[in-house]
């Protein structure tokens, strides 16, 4: 065959044609695509960003509303369960007739002071292992030079309690205690009490750290639009109202403390011309713990079936309240919070408890917080049984406590007027209300076995549950408008509770003393935690440069799972809540007087 004329291949035109219709097939099948894939991925033509970001944030708001309310409620059925088992425990075990048929062989008299003395002794160290166990942050493992490019580094299993997990590791002490009685024996009971002596301080300094970083997130969430820092002491209206409502339930507890009384040991009870026949004096010509008191108070003996009921309810709200901690309350803290512990170093963190107490301000407060310490536990046994038991009857005994807890938790809302008034009114209110109280009791001495006197009695009561709830909301209320940085707050809210639990101790000791001297040791320390207080409010409108110790800035960066930015967030002072302008804006004008400076690097300016 020839090849065409001139040698080169003729082309059919239709090819290019085919050629060419394709070609724009393809550029529109792409820009299809493209079009398509917009449609699926891009901006719905109905979406409000503005509006689904207004959404977002008050889900937010509700999620710390219902964190405050859980946390409220854990802490309201943990304390009311232990006061009401310890109380009916302590009932049980001091009749004779009891002891004798039960447990004549294991001397329960002794136990009981073996379980006081755990309750009340094991919390002084808890200065050294509090600010460990509630301080945030995750160990990861160290990494060889070869692996610091790797982005994924694997961590050390197990993490730090944080401020949720350290409720919940003591709500679930607690539950333990309520566990332990189900077979009396000093193998059982005095552990389970030394148990709750450690847990005691972990549990109420990070329930009251947890409320006031709620109040502190809350205000983030109400001002997400802000994109200044917020000027200084704006969230101390959410931490009024939401402390408000925490002791607005936590004074609940001394109600429910008293329902085994009232539905279960009250039907058990002699009447009061019995218990009380041998007591010759009430009130402040006192001596002890109610001399005379008869050694037999149970007309009839409770069936071991009814003690194991009434204590498996307590169980069950002890266990409701661990669910309630674990399912509702979320964490304090986002992950981008925490601090890697090894980094800042141990001694550090079981240092920085004692240097807070550089701080004139925690100085001038600890005469107040061992007067909280004292007041509450006074009103549970000096007030109650000296008083209103001698006159009214130890059936009367429920009825007395509930006054008092009715009243506080309903007076703590009185502690709103800080939204008001000047923050020091509510708390020198709850102050004068006591000094009066004290007054009044130290030149008041019931009539044994006088009911007519049942009103005055729960007159004093109530009124002293107003003094408390003031006294006790208004004190953490000062503490978060006081130590703001988050850093600082467990270390705070460790100091107060553990000063707390050595005012309680002292209390237990001085059991055997005179009314009077137990008044007047009340009413003197009243008086100085006033004048303390009212002297920490003058230097403060003095602007008094106070110390406050350096948090430790971690001393590697570490990348790992939760730090993929390039900035190591784990860092003390990201996200401006560290030592940096937070800290500054804290801090007073300096003052002229050298000795209040701080040095070193132990210590830093604002």
């Amino acid at each position: 065959m020839q090849p065409p004329p001139g040698g080169r291949m003729q082309k059919d035109p239709s090819v290019y044609q085919d050629a060419a219709t394709a070609v724009a097939g393809d550029r529109l099948g792409a820009e299809g695509t493209e079009t398509q894939l917009d449609d699926f991925v891009g901006a719905h033509p109905d979406y409000n960003e503005e509006e689904e970001e207004h959404k977002f944030f008050r889900r937010k708001r509700l999620g710390v509303i219902k964190n405050v309310l859980a946390a409220s409620l854990a802490g309201t059925l943990t304390y009311g369960v232990y006061l009401g088992l310890l109380q009916m425990q302590l009932i049980l075990h001091y009749d004779e007739t009891y002891r004798e048929v039960k447990y004549s062989n294991i001397q329960l008299e002794d136990i009981d002071r073996k379980v006081l003395m755990g309750i009340n002794v094991t919390p002084i160290a808890a200065l050294l292992y509090t600010p460990v166990l509630i301080r945030y942050g995750t160990l990861h493992a160290a990494q060889q030079p070869s692996q610091r490019e790797s982005v994924l580094p694997s961590p050390i299993p197990g993490r730090f309690f944080g401020i949720k997990w350290a409720m919940f590791l003591a709500v679930g002490i607690y539950a333990f205690f309520v566990s332990s009685n189900y077979w009396e024996r000093y193998y059982t009971l005095v552990p389970s009490a030394v148990a709750i002596g450690v847990a005691i301080v972990p549990l109420w300094a990070s329930l009251g750290n947890y409320i006031t970083r709620m109040a502190q997130k809350y205000h983030e969430h109400v001002n997400y639009k802000e994109e200044q820092r917020a000027p200084r002491g704006a969230s101390d209206a959410y931490i009024i109202v939401f402390q408000t409502i925490f002791y607005a339930f936590f004074h609940l507890s001394f109600v429910c403390a008293q329902m085994p009384m009232l539905f279960f040991l009250n039907d058990y009870l002699y009447q009061l011309n019995h218990t009380l026949f041998g007591v010759k004096h009430c009130g402040t010509l006192s001596h002890g713990t109610l001399p005379g008191f008869n050694t037999t108070v149970l007309q009839s003996l409770p069936r071991s079936v009814n003690l194991i009921v009434v204590d498996s309810v307590l169980m069950a709200a002890a266990f409701l309240a661990m669910l309630v901690v674990l399912v509702l309350c979320g964490a304090a803290y986002r992950p981008t919070e925490e601090i890697d512990l090894r980094s800042i170093g141990w001694g550090n963190i079981f240092q920085l408890p004692f240097k807070h107490m550089r701080d004139y301000r925690l100085r001038h407060l600890f005469p107040i917080f061992i007067y909280s310490g004292f007041e509450v536990l006074f009103v549970c046994t000096g007030f109650s049984l000296n008083y209103g038991v001698c006159a009214l009857g130890l059936e009367k005994l429920a009825y007395l406590l509930m006054a008092y807890g009715l009243s506080a938790s309903a007076c703590s809302s009185l502690a709103l007027g800080m939204l008001r008034l000047q923050r020091h009114i509510p708390l020198l209110a709850g102050a004068f209300i006591h000094a009066a109280l004290l007054v009044t009791l130290f030149c008041w001495a019931p009539e044994p076995r006088l009911v007519g006197q049942a009103p005055l009695l729960y007159a004093i009561a109530a009124l002293w549950g107003t003094g408390s709830a003031l006294n006790k909301t208004s004190i953490s209320i000062l503490l978060g408008m006081l130590y703001k940085n988050k850093e600082r707050q467990d270390f705070i809210f460790t100091i107060y509770h553990w000063w707390q639990a050595l005012a309680i101790f002292t209390v237990y000791l001085w059991s055997e003393l005179p009314m009077k001297a137990k008044l007047s040791i009340l009413l003197a320390t009243l008086v100085a935690a006033v004048g303390a207080y009212v002297r920490m409010e003058q230097r403060l409108g003095q602007h008094v440069e106070y110390r406050l110790p350096r948090i430790p800035r971690p001393r590697h960066r570490m990348r790992g799972y939760r730090y993929l930015e390039e900035d190591a967030s784990d860092q003390t002072g990201s996200e401006g809540d560290g030592d940096g302008e937070e800290e500054q804006e804290e801090r007073p004008a300096p003052a002229s007087s050298r000795e209040e400076l701080p040095t070193g690097d132990e210590e830093q300016r604002g």
